[in-house]
């Protein structure tokens, strides 16, 4: 039959408990009766009432007294030991319990995230099978991980809210063990018709937050045949309380991705619009700094910031009036006005610096006005300028007329050392191909 969980309990402390109590009750006997062996023989006149006690050899009485004192000596030894067994036993688990939080906190992609809390908790619990639940946009539970016979026929599936077992989990907030499923009227047989599991034994914890429940967490069939203990739903629970923690976190993490990628495609639609004559030209720098990105070997970080960067390097154009955008003067305002317009934004506030630099030179000319030079300038702004520039001879801008590739490279080439970083600029030159240039 099922057993709810008791909030307060802790299983290893009581158990560590009663081992304390039983070795104290065992040194109290032993203490008490060579306390009435004194009194009942070394001192009768001063407490009248141990004449009442009946005489016993004191050989008997030693013997006895001994005999407590060695048990209780041996089940000391024996209590300590399974003690400290207890103790470091749970120490392991606390301290693998640890490692897996510092696991799950850490990863980024939810899709990996989730297969990780599955495998955790099937290894930990020693369990057969299991499914992970979420509760989707119509407050179903979907399955999204699945681990058992046939597991590919329930991912997408749901179940309702209060329906067999993993629905009144998620409805009632309460985890929930079962020996013996077939004598659990909540069991739900549908599940195990579908897939031709047979379920014996169950544990199911909710996955919650402050929030409220977002999901569920469901192992069946114990390896060996042996029933679910309250210390696996313990630590079962332990585990589901660390995933809806960072489940949150990787989908708020997704959110702000889907978000970012929005905004920039519509601040790159919106440049596009108003300057058609430079239509593609950002996701084309973009293509030539990842081509240096990678033959450099930056760290996926950096690349996805160079990325960001070199998409929104002009988006200070946005404001500058399209009758001005070509006059020398206001067009050298633009790194800076998109620095200004890029950096109060959290998730580009890290690009901002590149943006504002892409337009100074190696030599330590150019602008904004500045002191940096040379590698004083940041990597990915020099980048971005060896990309845009290549971008910019060869495609038809209508204030330039384009120039071949060959020209272009010939470009690079003598300016490399003066205006152009002479490392970038080899790099490109090396790696750049046909069919990177569209």
């Amino acid at each position: 039959m099922p057993e709810t969980y008791e909030e307060n309990k802790n299983t290893v402390i009581q158990e560590v408990r009663k081992k304390v109590a039983s070795l104290n009750t065992i040194s109290a006997v032993v203490i008490l009766s060579l306390f009435l062996v004194l009194v009942r023989y070394a001192m009768p006149p001063l407490i009248p009432f141990v004449k009442f006690i009946p005489e016993v050899s004191i050989s008997i009485i030693v013997g006895i007294v001994f005999f407590l004192a060695v048990l209780g000596l041996y089940l000391s030894i024996l209590l300590s030991r399974k003690t400290v067994r207890i103790i470091s036993d749970y120490s392991k688990r606390l301290e693998r319990m640890l490692n897996i939080t510092k696991d799950l906190r850490e990863e980024v992609y939810g899709d990996i995230l989730l297969e990780k809390i599955m495998d955790y908790a099937l290894d930990i619990t020693h369990s057969e099978a299991g499914s992970l639940l979420l509760m989707n946009d119509d407050k179903e539970l979907e399955f999204k991980i699945v681990r058992g016979g046939k597991a590919s026929l329930l991912i997408g599936t749901t179940v309702e809210m209060g329906k067999g077992i993993t629905g009144w989990v998620a409805q009632e907030g309460k985890p929930l063990r079962c020996s013996n499923v077939r004598e659990e009227s909540r069991f739900n047989p549908e599940i195990d018709a579908l897939t031709g599991f047979e379920t014996k034994s169950m544990l199911c914890v909710p996955l919650k937050t402050k929030d409220g429940v977002i999901g569920v967490l469901e192992l069946m069939n114990k390896t060996g045949g042996f029933s679910y203990r309250l210390r696996d739903e313990e630590i079962l629970r332990y585990l589901a309380a660390q995933a809806a923690i960072s489940i949150i976190k990787t989908q708020f993490a997704e959110d702000q991705k889907n978000y970012e990628i929005h905004l920039t495609d519509m601040l790159l639609e919106t440049i596009d619009y108003q300057q058609p004559e430079k239509r593609g030209h950002a996701r084309r720098v973009a293509r030539y700094c990842n081509i240096i990105a990678k033959a450099i070997e930056m760290t996926e970080q950096e690349k996805k910031q160079l990325y960001m960067a070199s998409l929104l390097h002009d988006v200070g154009f946005l404001r500058i009036d399209l009758d001005e955008a070509y006059n020398k003067d206001v067009y050298m305002q633009h790194p800076v006005i998109g620095y200004e317009m890029i950096k109060p934004i959290t998730f580009y506030a890290g690009i901002a610096p590149f943006i504002l630099y892409h337009h100074r030179r190696y030599d330590g000319y150019g602008y904004p006005p500045s002191e940096l030079k040379g590698e004083e300038i940041p990597l990915q702004a020099r980048i971005i300028a060896v990309a845009e520039a290549f971008d910019a001879m060869t495609s038809p801008l209508s204030y330039k007329v384009p120039m071949s590739v060959d020209i272009a490279i010939g470009e690079l080439r003598e300016k490399s050392g003066t205006q152009f970083d002479p490392r970038l600029v080899e790099v490109f030159l090396s790696e750049i191909a046909p069919e990177h240039i569209k």
